[in-house]
């Protein structure tokens, strides 16, 4: 199989890190060789969090460059504009429809785009977007929407329920499993 590339884009707190480790451990369960390399900018502020998910029958390499990503997983409208590039012809922009103010918009120096969905999709992006935050809230967790992101990411993938669940419950604390894995049918289901 030839290398697959995700990236994986938002803001530090939100949990993306959670995301690559579960989309790791369930990509080795399904006998890829993966590598996965974590870009942190000032995520303890707020600021980007990016990482690479590569995976196929042999991955020399971490580092996605431009033009290669077959899917980036956006925790954030404004985080998915900011990494098109990276995708690939034909590849696809899973993201959360919320929006986090940057700085510059806290400050009042910038006014935050409008129809950020909408542009990308202008562009010839193919946008899947959804409001994970109101779906992780459903399932009990404004801060369970990693896990609806994985679960609309899981649509692109032909890897069954089961095996991700599994992932789930190796990558979670056992207190938030039911919650966890509820989010990820959310999103799934959507």
């Amino acid at each position: 199989m030839e290398t697959k590339n995700i990236m994986i884009v938002g803001v530090g707190g939100q949990g993306s890190l959670l995301a690559s480790k579960l989309l790791g451990r369930l990509l080795l369960t399904q006998g890829y060789d993966i590598k996965v390399s974590e870009v942190h900018g000032m995520s303890q502020r707020g600021g980007s969090v990016v990482t690479y998910v590569r995976f196929g029958d042999k991955v020399y390499s971490p580092i996605i460059d431009k033009g290669e990503a077959d899917c980036i997983v956006s925790f954030e409208l404004l985080e998915a504009a900011r990494w098109t590039e990276y995708l690939r012809r034909g590849g696809v922009i899973v993201t959360n429809t919320q929006q986090i103010n940057p700085m510059p918009v806290i400050t009042g120096a910038a006014d935050y785009p409008d129809g950020l969905d909408r542009i990308m999709e202008r562009m010839g992006l193919h946008v899947d977007a959804l409001d994970a935050l109101a779906l992780a809230e459903e399932a009990g967790s404004s801060k369970a929407v990693n896990l609806v992101l994985m679960g609309r990411l899981s649509h692109y993938f032909d890897i069954p329920e089961e095996a991700w669940m599994e992932a789930i419950a190796q990558s979670v604390p056992e207190k938030f499993l039911t919650l966890n894995q509820r989010a990820f049918q959310l999103g799934r289901a959507r």
